[in-house]
């Protein structure tokens, strides 16, 4: 990388147990979150013609309803992400 350049990380994803509740406990204290792929590709109707149907990628599947996308940007200051943490934490406890 040249100098002076930084990485601008573009999703901070996670797999997360009971990852819907986490996402409405999130929500609900006005943490952004989102889930970019709820259906993998092999499900996709553009790729049927394929004849990939339900439990034909099993890990994939498995990520399919784990999978949730934290807050990340640059601006992102210490203390927001303190608090991203906080309320990660305060779910799972």
């Amino acid at each position: 990388m040249a100098e002076g350049n930084e990485h601008i990380f573009h999703q901070y994803v996670v797999r997360a147990e009971r990852r819907d509740g986490l996402v409405e406990h999130l929500k609900a204290r006005g943490i952004g979150c989102a889930v970019y792929y709820p259906l993998g590709l092999h499900l996709q109707p553009c790729f049927a013609y394929l004849g990939y149907g339900r439990g034909s990628l099993p890990v994939t599947e498995a990520a399919m309803g784990s999978v949730l996308a934290l807050p990340i940007y640059p601006e992102l200051a210490d203390a927001q992400q303190d608090e991203v943490v906080a309320a990660v934490l305060e779910f799972y406890r």
